[in-house]
């Protein structure tokens, strides 16, 4: 293996960025730390494999960067939800992760979706979602991924649904009142939750949950864990290479798990932008 940038950050998570550079040393890497924000510095390093250390806001930034080195991304993830992990089969511990980064040499390609500026790997959704990783938040560290789902049961009972209307590529899918508007690529989010999304076709999939019954929306969260809300009543998708969502107030949109605050925001796709290191 020859030089390695890492990218890291030591607050993700479990913490256990820390551990990562020393366990690529151990199997042989020659590596070179960077900080996410040091995207220039990576590439003028011209890394040949770029190894991100972090959660799935992390993946998202890395990704940008290895679209532009361009370098093969490996994620070793030490997040919480990991769900980017968990999408793609890469393993969730971090010493079986470490030696994938370093001798995986299966990669895919894969697309890269940015929510106004900011790139994204799985999804981006306004409504119940970031109304659920506020209430998470501060569960994270005692519950793990399950933090996500009693955060949103939280949510579930108190939140109001979003006024908002969705176009993609220029054509209205959807107008009115909604509990959730879901963007996504690979389409996992919340520790395990998920909208159907191909993160290889080019095109950023949109789920919209159409505002209703609290009853008939535990059912759509069900459908959200068990991987086909798309199939139930209420429910309207679609997709595009541009998708843009306006609400009728300012409001925040979960990007990966980051919250985003907008009234609006446009959505844009790079088809097989980034090769990451695949099982």
């Amino acid at each position: 293996m020859g030089a390695v940038a890492l990218l890291a950050n030591p607050e993700s998570g479990s913490g256990e960025a820390d551990r990562v550079e020393e366990l690529l040393r151990d199997r042989g890497a020659d590596v070179s730390r960077f900080s996410l924000d040091e995207a220039t510095a990576v590439l003028e390093s011209e890394p040949q494999r770029i190894v991100v250390a972090g959660g799935d806001g992390s993946v998202g930034c890395a990704a940008d960067v290895a679209a532009r080195a361009p370098a093969p991304l490996a994620v070793v993830p030490v997040g919480t939800a990991n769900d980017f992990a968990r999408a793609l089969g890469i393993p969730l511990d971090v010493a079986q992760a470490t030696e994938l980064a370093v001798r995986g040499t299966r990669t895919r390609p894969l697309d890269l979706g940015a929510a106004g500026e900011r790139p994204f790997v799985n999804a981006a959704s306004a409504g119940l979602s970031p109304a659920a990783a506020r209430k998470a938040h501060g569960l994270k560290r005692v519950l793990g991924p399950l933090a996500y789902t009693v955060g949103a049961l939280r949510a579930g009972v108190t939140a109001q649904p979003l006024g908002c209307q969705v176009r993609c590529d220029g054509d209205e899918l959807f107008a009115g009142r909604a509990w959730q508007v879901t963007v996504a690529c690979t389409g996992a989010f919340g520790g395990g939750a998920g909208v159907e999304a191909d993160p290889r076709d080019g095109i950023l999939d949109v789920v919209v949950i159409e505002a209703g019954s609290r009853a008939r929306l535990a059912l759509h969260a069900y459908g959200m864990r068990a991987g086909r809300v798309e199939r139930h009543a209420g429910v309207t998708t679609g997709g595009g290479r541009e998708v843009e969502v306006e609400t009728d107030k300012r409001t925040s949109f979960n990007v990966d798990g980051e919250l985003v605050d907008a009234a609006s925001l446009r959505f844009t796709v790079r088809p097989h932008a980034f090769e990451v290191v695949a099982p």
